[in-house]
């Protein structure tokens, strides 16, 4: 758990000297975020997903990347120092986050 925490600050922080729409002032503020992130993704998530089942079902699950960028817009409310500046952004985000995270899931 603490390592996939330090490697979502990693993520967190590396993207937004990539991305040209996220700005995060330092690597205290990307902890703090992955925090919140976390957070947000243990207890919101679940619900958002179920309230939104059946539109995730017509759209073969690809609704659920439109929730994960509903989220990080939630975690640039709610952590100062961490701005994503438009809803393409957060998606373009959540996009490399989950799939580098999906690449640290991967057993070998």
């Amino acid at each position: 758990m603490l390592r996939k925490l330090i490697i979502t600050t990693l993520i967190i922080f590396g993207l937004s000297y990539i991305l040209p729409g996220v700005n995060i002032n330092n690597v205290w503020t990307a902890l703090i975020a992955a925090i919140v992130l976390g957070l947000l993704n243990t207890f919101l998530k679940p619900i958002l997903l179920l309230f939104s089942l059946p539109v995730n079902i017509i759209t073969l699950g690809l609704f659920t990347f439109i929730i994960n960028a509903f989220i990080l817009l939630l975690v640039s409310y709610l952590v100062s120092g961490l701005e994503i500046i438009n809803f393409g952004s957060a998606l373009l985000f959540s996009l490399i986050i989950s799939f580098i995270n999906s690449l640290g899931n991967i057993r070998r």
